[in-house]
């Protein structure tokens, strides 16, 4: 039975779009449709029947859920009387977003800023690794920065995170009008002048 079958037009337009955006994410087409199942669907699904719904193979339903799990993307569950694992997402999206954030942290930026710590302890002995050593500085400060700003969030309430991603250009005005007052504001260059005005 095609995949058509299956689900009704519009979650199977949004499983196959996470399928199709897997790649540009690190994970396969496989595991971007079991998830995109799984956060849809109203109950936990086992996985015959997630194999059933997009016609994959059970070993490769199998191995898509224990990378998802690996993620932290679905929870396992058992229901009584049945002796079969069920699958499902967390049902809070900001929590979604926090432990992608949090694995996508370990597993991409903690290997980098520690390789910049060790970097930054050499001494450098040339002019060349002075500037790559300063820039790696540079580099170090900025991620730390933002991975400080990231642990602060993560304390907030959902609702509370949610209303400071809100306020957007609130807190940029805010900023900024603080700068100007601080003295810190950089000074803004005019436009150049057209040169039939000077002319004139």
């Amino acid at each position: 039975m095609p995949l058509q079958d299956h689900l009704p037009p519009l979650n199977r337009e949004f499983v196959a779009h996470f399928g199709e955006m897997g790649s540009k994410w690190g994970i396969n087409r496989t595991v971007g449709q079991i998830y995109a199942l799984l956060y849809i669907s109203p109950q936990a699904l086992n996985a015959d029947e997630i194999a059933e719904t997009l016609e994959f193979s059970r070993s490769n339903v199998s191995m898509g859920l224990k990378e998802l799990q690996a993620w932290r993307l679905v929870r396992l569950r058992h229901q009584p009387g049945d002796r079969r694992e069920y699958f499902e997402a967390p049902a809070d999206v900001w929590e979604i977003f926090r432990v992608l954030a949090e694995e996508r942290r370990r597993r991409e930026v903690e290997p980098t800023l520690s390789m910049l710590r060790t970097a930054l302890l050499d001494t450098p002995t040339t002019d060349a690794e002075r500037h790559a050593q300063n820039r790696m500085r540079e580099m170090h400060d900025l991620i730390d920065r933002l991975m400080t700003w990231f642990d602060d969030v993560q304390k907030l309430a959902p609702e509370t995170a949610m209303q400071l991603m809100g306020m957007g250009t609130t807190v940029t005005k805010v900023l900024e009008l603080k700068d100007r007052l601080t003295g810190k504001s950089p000074a803004r260059k005019s436009p150049p002048k057209d040169p039939q005005d000077r002319a004139a």
